[in-house]
């Protein structure tokens, strides 16, 4: 009986974000029988300890740095000791350490793209500088995998000769399952039963904007006072979030959480998901709010703009005066029970007809059957 095929997924943190509950859903999913994944992470975090107890072989190389050639040699040795056949790296600063190894192993290379690291925010050089990695990794890789048509469209636009497939993000509905029992979190947190709860579950990174959603919820709380915001996650922007809540006097409507993993639980105990990107690949912490029948908030940026009909099957939001439009959108929806049910029936619909875990990896598995020899 043949061996299974080794695959190493390599992933920049240990830290539960998008990209690597991706490689969650995906190594999970993952035909056994035929592929075998070996996950590097280049820190430490929970997503190697869930790895760790499901049994799948994981290595962290320690790094936070981009093109970090001290660890190129430590990557390459770990692909050959492991015998692997085919490397998948999950974001830019993961491929930026493992292309080297692998092209001097001559082994195919897939790039799945998390969004990019190039924004219109950056100053012109930082994104001149950024535009030209990605395109420089993206000519590495044998396949690269953008997780939505409208982030393939923004790399087409920016790197020249760009090409990619499309397989959407995905998620596993049995896990994220509102008919599931869950416990309940809001006696933990505080709040009444007739309160509406607000969720924010992301890093704390300028890229979600957890201030600016504090500031609009402030907003918000003034026409609605029976709401509480729960923002659950870590990064270099919490503290800061902390004392803006502080700065507003809003500190009893604002309950912080760290991160968690019963992430299905806390979903469940929400009524309205916000997540007010500045810029997204396809957003995984949206996918699975909507899997879980909630009404959600979103930016019209990649990714999200896509996945979301505004007031079908939940709300976008335009950058343009955001304070006021991110506190009208939730003002609206905490005064709108039936229109958050709506939104909700109809983002579980679209998570079932569009973005399934096991649709994912198949697509997934059908790129390294024709990469593996």
């Amino acid at each position: 009986m043949n061996q299974p095929i080794k695959i190493l997924e390599t992933i920049r943190q240990g830290q539960i974000g998008g990209g690597e509950s991706h490689l969650l859903s995906l190594v999970e999913n993952l035909d056994r029988s035929v592929y075998e994944p070996v996950v590097l992470s280049h820190t430490e975090g929970p997503m190697v300890d869930q790895l760790k107890a499901a049994g799948i072989k994981t290595y962290v190389i320690p790094t936070t740095k981009p093109f970090d050639m001290g660890v190129w040699k430590k990557v390459q040795h770990l692909i050959k000791s492991e015998n692997i056949r085919l490397v998948h790296a999950h974001g830019t600063r993961a491929f930026s350490n493992c292309f080297w190894a692998a092209k001097q192993l001559k082994l195919p290379v897939v790039y799945t793209i998390h969004g990019w690291s190039f924004h219109d925010d950056q100053n012109f050089l930082v994104k001149k500088i950024r535009t030209y990695s990605e395109g420089f990794l993206t000519r590495q890789a044998n396949v690269n995998i953008s997780v939505s048509a409208s982030n393939q469209a923004t790399g087409k636009n920016a790197i020249k000769g760009f090409n990619s497939i499309v397989i959407n993000n995905g998620i596993n509905q049995d896990k994220y399952n509102p008919r599931n029992s869950y416990p309940d979190l809001r006696k933990e947190w505080g709040i009444p039963d007739d309160h509406v709860v607000v969720l924010f579950v992301a890093r704390f990174i300028h890229q979600k904007q957890p201030w600016q959603l504090i500031k609009s919820f402030a907003l918000a709380l003034k026409k609605h006072p029976k709401m509480r915001l729960v923002m659950v996650g870590d990064g270099d922007q919490k503290p800061k979030a902390l004392e803006i809540v502080k700065e507003l006097g809003i500190q009893e409507a604002v309950v912080f959480q760290s991160f968690r993993q019963d992430v299905p639980a806390v979903l469940a105990n929400a009524d309205i998901f916000v997540l007010p990107s500045l810029w997204e690949g396809l957003p995984i912490a949206l996918l699975e709010a909507m899997a879980m029948g909630k009404a959600v908030i979103g930016t019209y940026v990649d990714g999200t703009k896509e996945v979301l009909q505004d007031q079908q099957n939940g709300v976008l939001v335009s950058m343009n005066n955001i304070d006021s439009t991110l506190a009208d959108a939730i003002v609206d929806l905490a005064q709108h029970p039936q229109k958050r049910s709506g939104l909700g029936n109809r983002a579980i619909q679209t998570i079932s007809d569009t973005y399934s875990a096991a649709t994912m990896t198949r697509q997934v598995e059908n790129i390294y059957r024709g990469l593996i020899i």
